[in-house]
């Protein structure tokens, strides 16, 4: 392993073929399948490349399912992190963070579990054609005779029109009327309308109107009095508001909006690499350790004899990556981290992450089951977006946040499509289409090829397998040599399914370490 480290490469073994297993998802006994190599070593660009090819790391790791076998297909996907808008329910997650720690109230119920409010234009919608059906009601039942009758007679001839639409032109021709003064009325009936109950009885001064008419006919007259010397009567001149007053609050905004110096509690977010000579990182590790077998225990029922300190470093403290420090990369430089969140002093969730030269990628998460109310799920997701965000003013490529596997067929997994704007990776030609447009295809059938191009195919796939490196004896060999001192069966069939999966550049890179 001495050797590997000086050569600075990434250096795996792969495993072929595997068998079928139990689906975690779904639960199917033999419905999943994936190919996977264990990585000694590696990079954080043939990670980045790998990844971009429908690998994904667990520990050392490194799987990649066989989409159009595996029960549950699991569809690498991305959120655009640098024009991602928070949802108005991603902004009640962060609010209530922020009274909780400015107040320490809040009511015990996750946010995803609330009933979701109707969006503005359902609302207004349905308010409206509440209005004005009552209204019409009402307008029926208290006009004169005249006025009943003449309404009725213009339904009769229009046919198709509806009530509504008769109440408008009533409204309509009732402001024509105000507005010409003393002259005819565009509908040849001549009715004085019966104040509405509630509105006044006089009938010398001019009928109640509607608040949004008079907004309305102020505006036209500001309008008029703006328009420029010269101009037709009435002309209104169009002007670009120079403020936006109703303009959103940005994600960063929302997250660190500035508390009391009261407050009741205090949340602070530290980034710890992942390494065992990191001495913040070996201070944490007892309590961060204890936080992960109480949340396993607690949220996916593991017994506890598999939520041991071997399974936890082997899954969540141990990493293939290589860390590097390149002078465009951001400050903390690249590889796995944790972020510890830490409330009043005490570890309350760790997400675990990898920054990479385009992404920062999401691993995992574990919090205390006792806070669950705050949504830490969603509200560590928007701060790893966030903490995108930030990465990016330094290193530009950065802009990516992967939040792992989309499958769209679990509905507990189908969360990750509401970060949006987001992409799907097509499992054939590797290239990154719109979430939008690859959900109607889902819908349909549980494996899809997202690229609509027939004639496309895998730009990265590998064209001359005996440029492959293997390592072999403690020699770096190109395939093309080494095949012709191995002669084991199934050898060649072997690497070129792994070169195959790993693409081009990658099993140029990487070493592929045969005994």
């Amino acid at each position: 392993m001495a050797s590997c480290a000086a050569l600075s490469s990434s250096l795996v073994e792969y495993f072929e073929g595997e068998d079928f297993y139990r689906c975690g998802y779904c639960k199917n006994e033999t419905g999943s399948r994936s190919n996977g190599m264990w990585a000694h070593s590696m990079t954080v660009q043939d990670y980045q490349d790998l990844i971009d090819r429908g690998w994904r790391r667990s520990g050392r790791y490194v799987y990649k399912p066989v989409m159009n076998q595996t029960c549950c297909p699991q569809y690498t996907i991305r959120c655009r992190a640098l024009q991602f808008q928070p949802s108005k329910s991603h902004k009640k997650v962060l609010k209530k963070m922020l009274k909780f720690l400015a107040k320490g109230e809040i009511s015990k119920g996750s946010c995803e579990d609330e009933p979701m409010e109707p969006s503005m234009e359902d609302a207004v919608a349905g308010d409206m054609a509440l209005i004005n059906r009552l209204d019409l009601q009402c307008d029926l039942k208290n006009l004169g005779d005249n006025l009943k009758e003449s309404l009725e007679r213009e339904v009769k001839k229009k046919g198709k029109s509806t009530k509504k639409e008769e109440s408008k032109e009533f409204i309509q021709s009732q402001d024509r009327n105000e507005e010409l003064g003393s002259g005819e009325p565009s509908h040849a009936v001549e009715v004085h309308a019966v104040p509405k109950p509630g509105k006044g009885a006089d009938l010398s001064k001019p009928p109640c109107r509607k608040a949004k008419e008079i907004r309305k006919e102020r505006k036209r007259l500001k309008l008029m009095q703006q328009s420029p010397a010269g101009g037709p009567e009435g002309f209104q001149a169009p002007r670009e508001p120079k403020t936006k007053p109703n303009q959103p609050k940005s994600l960063e905004e929302l997250i660190f909006e500035s508390l009391p110096e009261d407050s009741s509690h205090k949340l602070e977010v530290r980034l710890v690499p992942v390494s065992f000579e990191d001495p913040e990182f070996k201070s944490s590790l007892s309590q961060s350790f204890s936080l992960y077998v109480k949340y396993q225990m607690a949220i996916h029922q593991d017994p506890p004899e598999e939520c041991g300190k071997t399974e936890f470093t082997g899954f969540l403290c141990t990493s293939p990556l290589e860390p590097e420090n390149p002078p465009n990369g951001p400050d903390c430089g690249y590889g796995s981290f944790h972020q510890q969140y830490w409330l009043d002093g005490k570890i309350i969730a760790v997400g675990v992450i990898d920054i990479l030269p385009s992404c920062v990628s999401s691993v995992y998460l574990y919090y205390d089951p006792d806070y669950s109310f705050l949504s830490l799920g969603v509200y560590s997701a928007l701060r790893e977006i966030a903490f995108t965000r930030q990465l990016h003013e330094k290193a530009s490529q950065l802009s990516y946040y992967y939040m792992g596997f989309y499958i769209h067929s679990c509905p507990k997994m189908k969360y990750k499509g509401h970060y949006r704007p987001s992409d799907l990776l097509c499992p054939e030609t590797y290239v990154w289409v719109p979430i939008e447009q690859c959900l109607p295809c889902l819908e349909n059938s549980k494996y899809c090829r997202f690229n609509q191009d027939p004639e496309a195919a895998d730009e990265g796939r590998s064209r001359d397998p005996d440029r492959l490196q293997v390592l072999y004896k403690k020699a770096i060999l190109p395939y093309g040599v080494f095949k012709q001192q191995q002669r084991e069966p199934g050898e060649e069939a072997a690497v070129l399914q792994y070169a195959s999966l790993v693409g081009q550049a990658c099993s140029e890179r990487m070493l592929l370490f045969r005994t």
